[in-house]
């Protein structure tokens, strides 16, 4: 068994991604499936048009397996095209079609440009809403950032600051800390998972002196994921919660809003970090950046991100394998 990768936006990196992770995991015994036009690596690699799984593992050390997933036009490397977004959709939803079958362990994304897709009609913020959507359960999808220095979890994700806040709400807390604690437990192997949340202010409210959400919405929920046996401290002060000193007494940030997260996770560990949906019934990894069309098809970009992704879906894949056959 082997994780998919889609394809991403044609224009971005996700084709160079692609073949600089295929041209360092060959001979590895470390396969994936590459779900995209074959046109986009003619010339650049070997590759091999398959039909399943079994044969992309058995070229896999001499050519990158494509499933096909064509796209309409020709494509020119930094220039996106609306026109290429029902392949980019297409790409997604057929690795998820094989996750849910369980041909594959698990979905890996390539970076998309949500403003292309949703000039293409896109209904969804992001991969993360519509990999939900795919699985059946929308609403119950939380975004992990995980590196090997910190796992960081915002609360509310693809929205303006000003909506971030008019939405945060203690009920939306206690949701997301008590699904980071069981993913910690089934993903991540952690027995008896240590979240600290974080506060929303500067100095985490001060007491009250600059502002009360602490007080009214954060604490409350604390309060509630521990009285479900569920190791939750804080409101810290957002300044101090990602320090070397802070980090090693927790195994992951419950954070407000989505840069409160992402900011520390990308400037610690950017190249090794990892994007993860957790709430899906399949295994979904991605690189923790974007499509970077200003150096698309220049053979710079750095692939660190992609294989650490591809890493962490190999082995949440199998983790959530162990963890059914124990519990069968």
């Amino acid at each position: 068994m082997l994780p998919a990768l889609t394809m991403g936006d044609p224009a971005g990196i996700g084709p160079d991604l692609t073949i600089k992770a295929w041209e360092t995991l060959r001979g590895r015994n470390e396969a994936f499936l590459w779900i995209g036009d074959p046109a986009l690596l003619e010339g650049r690699a070997p590759f091999a048009v398959v039909e399943n799984v079994d044969q992309a593992l058995a070229v896999f050390d001499e050519a990158l397996p494509v499933l096909p997933c064509l796209l309409p036009g020709k494509v020119i490397p930094g220039q996106p095209d609306t026109a290429m977004a029902g392949a980019v959709i297409a790409s997604i939803e057929q690795a998820t079609r094989l996750a849910l079958q369980g041909d594959v362990t698990a979905v890996v994304t390539n970076p998309i440009s949500k403003l292309v897709l949703k000039q293409g009609g896109f209904g969804f913020p992001g991969h993360t809403e519509f990999l939900a959507s795919l699985c059946g359960v929308p609403g119950e999808e939380i975004m992990m950032l995980a590196s090997p220095r910190l796992r960081v979890v915002p609360v509310t994700v693809h929205v303006g600051l000003r909506e971030a806040l008019d939405t945060l709400s203690t009920v939306r807390i206690v949701e997301t800390g008590r699904a980071l604690a069981l993913a910690l437990r089934r993903n991540f192997g952690i027995t008896s998972p240590r979240l600290a949340v974080a506060g929303l202010n500067p100095h985490a409210g001060e007491g009250g002196v600059m502002g009360s959400e602490e007080q009214t919405l954060i604490q409350p929920a604390i309060d509630l994921l521990r009285a479900e046996g569920i190791a939750a401290t804080g409101p810290y002060p957002p300044d101090t919660l990602f320090t070397d000193l802070a980090r090693p007494l927790y195994d992951a940030a419950l954070c407000m809003y989505h840069d409160q997260a992402l900011i520390p996770l990308k400037t610690l560990d950017m190249a090794s970090g990892v994007n993860v949906t957790l709430g899906l019934p399949i295994v979904r990894t991605s690189p923790d950046h974007g499509t970077a069309f200003s150096i698309a098809g220049t053979g710079t970009a750095d692939p660190a991100s992609l294989l650490a992704a591809l890493q962490m879906a190999r082995d949440l894949g199998a983790r959530r394998a162990m963890s059914k056959e124990t519990s069968s």
